[in-house]
């Protein structure tokens, strides 16, 4: 009778844990799984860090989700893994939501890849209202944004930093950049990606190369900057639109504003003649000192900046409106083109 009882307890108990194990389970999926995430440095959201929150989004989604960030300093290093798919990242405001580090390339030897605040190895996400610094010494190569993933966008952003402050990594992914501030010195957008750049600011801070693309030969399309501005810093006026990284580099600007800080050669060949047979650079319709003449802009026939160099392509109209055209520009299988973004 008593181990008849004893088993009796036994089965009761083990439906009581698992009862518990089943309660627990679902508390845990419903605050893994939320559709809607709350990062707050003060502790007032669903977590404190963004990485942490990176454990709160289920793995490969086929829904979205909408990462909140609330206004403060984060100071992480920040990876959003491969397997993150499908969430928007919007912050409170592109001047008060701040994800900052300070790597740079000659701490411990790291070398220029590791040294980003913010690493995207995810595909499909979007990026609004965010600060994303990298704040070291200028003593090497420091970047602030490192993409690898495809299909992401960046809408109102700031990107700040030194050299080599954007890296577009991995070659045929496509990435739309709309209405951002973006700082550097030397090379600070540089890499592989197809990379749209659309009404944004793109701020000199020394004498130096704005772009160092290194767009594959079979790749299309590299860098398109689309009524960007074109701004320095007092002082700085020798400024290279930019040189190949390799030699198939793609990079066009069309109906920018360029500021007197452009040199009016343009662009550099990296200390190499053969880039000059290969690299894909031109100019439409810009306007400004430092425009070229050459390239479509009447607003600086009278200057020096006409004198653009002359393996730098000027480009008619026809190329222009195919490279306007996000279908050709942006061309894969699964027809992806950047979309409206929340608010």
């Amino acid at each position: 009778m008593m181990r008849s009882c004893i088993q009796s307890a036994c089965r009761l108990c083990s439906w009581l844990l698992f009862g518990l194990w089943l309660v627990a389970a679902d508390a845990y999926a419903a605050r893994e799984y939320k559709r809607e995430l709350v990062v707050a440095a003060d502790g007032s959201g669903d977590y404190t860090s963004l990485n942490e929150a990176m454990e709160g989004i289920r793995a490969f989604m086929d829904y979205r989700v909408t990462v909140h960030i609330r206004k403060g300093v984060y100071r992480e290093k920040w990876v959003v893994p491969s397997w993150i798919e499908n969430v928007d990242f919007i912050g409170e405001s592109a001047d008060e939501t701040i994800i900052t580090y300070a790597d740079h390339a000659n701490i411990r030897a790291m070398g220029t890849f590791r040294t980003y605040t913010l690493k995207v190895e995810g595909c499909g996400l979007t990026f609004r209202n965010l600060t994303i610094c990298n704040d070291a010494e200028p003593l090497g190569q420091a970047v602030a944004l490192h993409t690898e993933g495809d299909r992401l966008q960046f809408v109102h952003c700031r990107f700040l930093g030194n050299q080599d402050t954007v890296y577009t990594g991995a070659a045929s992914t496509r990435l739309y950049f709309e209405d951002c501030y973006i700082e550097g010195t030397t090379d600070f957008i540089f890499g592989p990606a197809t990379a749209w750049f659309e009404g944004c600011q793109i701020h000199s801070k020394a004498n130096s190369y704005i772009t160092a693309a290194s767009t594959p030969q079979q790749v299309h399309a590299g860098y398109l900057f689309h009524r960007c501005r074109l701004t320095a810093a007092e002082g700085v006026d020798k400024v290279y639109l930019g040189r190949p990284w390799r030699p198939y580099a793609f990079t066009y600007f069309i109906e920018c504003e360029m500021g007197s800080h452009i040199r009016p050669e343009g662009w550099h060949n990296w200390r190499d003649p053969a880039n000059e047979r290969t690299a894909r650079y031109g100019e439409y319709g810009s306007t400004g000192p430092g425009a070229s003449a050459a390239a479509g802009s009447s607003a600086a026939a009278e200057t020096s900046a006409g004198q653009r160099v002359a393996w730098a392509h000027r480009l008619t109209g026809e190329e222009v409106n195919r490279c306007l055209n996000r279908d050709w520009f942006f061309s894969r299988s699964d027809q992806w083109l950047p979309g409206d973004l929340p608010l």
